[in-house]
């Protein structure tokens, strides 16, 4: 059989695949888009490709992980021959290829140089990362819960009024500059899309307890909307790899923990913010005994070095637009003031002040512990499980990682939980009935200050 087109602008046909193929690729989507076959050949005539159970999930993450393009690849078969069928769609942006430019001139591929490059670099001068267009995406494709959130911490922040607020979620993206014409831009489905590692590898965060620097105990990734991924971190790292230390205030029972929360939460938001979403590398945060140390790619602007971090300084975050969506939210100042909030926070808890330092390419955040904190009495509650729990024999299968996060912190809400253990609230509140039918926890006092006990030790 034939393919029914001919080799021209937008069609190229190839018998075989081989990674340099990938520029073809690059100029339709720097042209008008097209359609790359392979497995076909120069007449048209379906030759079929070897190993293509392999190539079906090979060619996707180069085409993404080489350009950073979403293409749809069909997998099609023809008379026992099997061939794909590559569709580029035009973007509205310069795509590059191992730093090189491409087009499609009549039926041949050419890169750009010269006079044609700079015209397509100008398109997008002075633009920023995060406010470039992304095609193949709609409002409606939208996490709700994240849109949720947004309107109503921006509400109680008073970030923005209530007529504001009650628009559409399209009209609502407009007025903050995440639209473009018809299209979305990066910041929106960065803050806003279910499952923004669609478009950028690395839009996640990785958290892990060590013991040491070579012995990892445990770890957990926080996925999903950026405006999600910062309390579902830092409702993780405070309830289940904190210890925390007990006192009383007359009859109230208080829990501190070696360092401050607001603190952490504004090195948590810069790291957020200020990522370089190109680079493959995810926000890391590494938690051990006695200190806690945060990681995000990007370099320091050219007049700005961490040592400067805690002095007066301009806010020039490296993605204005999220820093924006993040600021109207409530979640943080627009005026470069996060470290002098968190020297504030730590003079007032007597907390030891941070050390920021540049590695790696980014910038790292060590928090440490004061040697006093270890002295006193901490919540075993919040311990770290240096063993796997064991667990009871008539512990329901299903619900066992429930109870284990129980065991950690029986004071934890439906929320932390399902953050402690990946799984939905409507299944937590699932497997607390299994337990509670199995005869291994109930409830002791409300429902909003209570907590659950343990009835077996077995």
């Amino acid at each position: 059989m034939k393919i029914k087109k001919f080799e021209n602008q937008d069609t190229e046909f190839k018998e075989s695949w081989r990674d340099e193929y990938l520029k073809w690729i690059c100029a339709f989507a720097n042209t008008h888009g097209g359609v790359l076959y392979v497995g076909v050949d120069d007449e048209g005539t379906i030759c079929g490709v070897k190993d293509s159970h392999k190539l079906s999930e090979d060619i996707p993450n180069k085409i993404k992980n080489t350009m950073g393009l979403i293409c749809e690849v069909n997998l099609l078969e023809d008379n026992n021959l099997t061939y794909f069928q590559i569709i580029v769609q035009k973007y509205p942006f310069p795509v590059s290829y191992h730093g090189k430019y491409y087009k499609r001139t009549g039926s041949t591929t050419q890169e750009l140089t010269g006079n044609e490059l700079d015209k397509m670099i100008l398109h997008v001068h002075g633009r920023t990362w995060d406010s470039v267009p992304v095609p193949n995406v709609s409002v409606e494709d939208l996490e709700n819960d994240a849109i949720r959130l947004f309107k109503k911490m921006s509400l109680d922040y008073n970030r923005m009024d209530e007529s504001s607020l009650a628009v559409s979620n399209k009209v609502l993206l407009q007025n903050l500059h995440l639209m473009e014409n018809d299209y979305l831009t990066k910041a929106a489905v960065m803050c806003f899309h279910p499952d923004p590692e669609k478009w950028v590898n690395s839009a996640y965060i990785k958290i892990g307890y060590f013991a040491d620097e070579a012995d990892i105990r445990f770890q957990d990734e926080i996925h999903g909307p950026l405006i999600l991924q910062v309390q579902k971190a830092m409702d993780l790292i405070y309830t289940k790899y904190m210890k925390a230390l007990i006192s009383y205030d007359g009859i109230h029972r208080k829990e501190t923990f070696f360092f401050p929360k607001e603190a952490f939460r504004e090195l948590l938001l810069n790291a957020v913010i200020h990522k370089d979403y190109m680079e493959s590398n995810p926000i890391q945060i590494k938690i051990y005994k006695d200190k806690i140390r945060i990681w995000n790619i990007g370099e320091m602007p050219a007049d700005l070095s961490a040592s400067n971090l805690f002095q007066e300084h301009a806010s020039k975050p490296r993605n204005p637009n999220i820093a924006n969506v993040f600021f109207k939210s409530g979640y943080v100042e627009s005026w470069g003031r996060g470290y002098k909030n968190i020297e504030s926070v730590c003079k007032e808890r007597n907390a030891i002040l941070p050390k920021p330092q540049e590695t790696n390419g980014g910038l790292a955040v060590e928090c440490y512990a004061h040697k006093e904190f270890f002295t006193l009495k901490t919540d075993s509650n919040t311990d770290f499980p240096e063993t796997a729990q064991k667990l009871p024999r008539n512990c329901p299968e299903i619900a066992q990682k429930t109870f284990e996060a129980i065991k950690i912190n029986p004071k934890a809400t439906i929320q932390q939980l399902s953050v402690f253990t990946g799984v939905s609230e409507r299944t937590i509140k699932s497997h607390q009935s299994l337990l509670k039918e199995a005869g291994l926890i109930r409830r002791v006092g409300s429902d909003r200050a209570g907590h659950w006990e343990i009835i077996t030790g077995e």
